[in-house]
């Protein structure tokens, strides 16, 4: 799904998308449903319906922000909103045209473990940096980031990859 693209995160956990219906306004609630609890976070699969249908030039004046929350145990929430359309023919679709610092790497604790990661990868005198550093892959930068390495895969074959393999 899009915000895991944009995060830099591989489906490893549940997430989903909490959004407002344009023409009947009520509240939707897509992602990935939870086979052993299907009754506790009920929610349509996401990969069946298209972003436009929430978000498009029809409805951008009117466009109610969807909340996303990835990893229920981490509990990430992102605020998602539709901006603007870019003119035909200049990107790619979906494309990040913009952002700002380095994706908590995946599994890092929510807001509080990013923030004690970061804590302890900035001291070598933590006693969590070397460990930290070689988890997170050897080199973390939590001030790069660069919207031409952000790639949108296809929803429906990352499903696939993360759940059916």
């Amino acid at each position: 799904m899009w915000p895991q693209d944009a995060m830099g995160w591989h489906d490893y956990h549940l997430h989903e998308f909490k959004v407002v219906h344009p023409q009947h306004g009520k509240l939707e609630r897509l992602g990935i449903p939870d086979r052993d609890f299907p009754d506790e976070r009920p929610c349509t699969p996401d990969w069946e319906v298209p972003i436009s249908k929430y978000f498009n030039l029809e409805s951008v004046s009117e466009a109610t922000p969807a909340l996303y929350v990835y990893d229920f145990g981490d509990d990430w929430h992102h605020l998602v909103t539709f901006e603007e359309a870019l003119p035909g023919g200049a990107a790619r679709y979906p494309c990040c045209v913009a952002g700002a610092r380095a994706c908590p790497p995946e599994d890092c604790g929510g807001v509080h473990g990013f923030a004690e990661f970061l804590e302890a990868i900035a001291n070598s005198k933590h006693p969590e940096h070397s460990r930290l550093v070689q988890w997170s892959g050897g080199a973390y930068d939590p001030e790069a980031f660069d919207p031409a390495r952000i790639v949108f895969d296809n929803p429906r074959q990352r499903w696939k990859k993360a759940f059916q393999e």
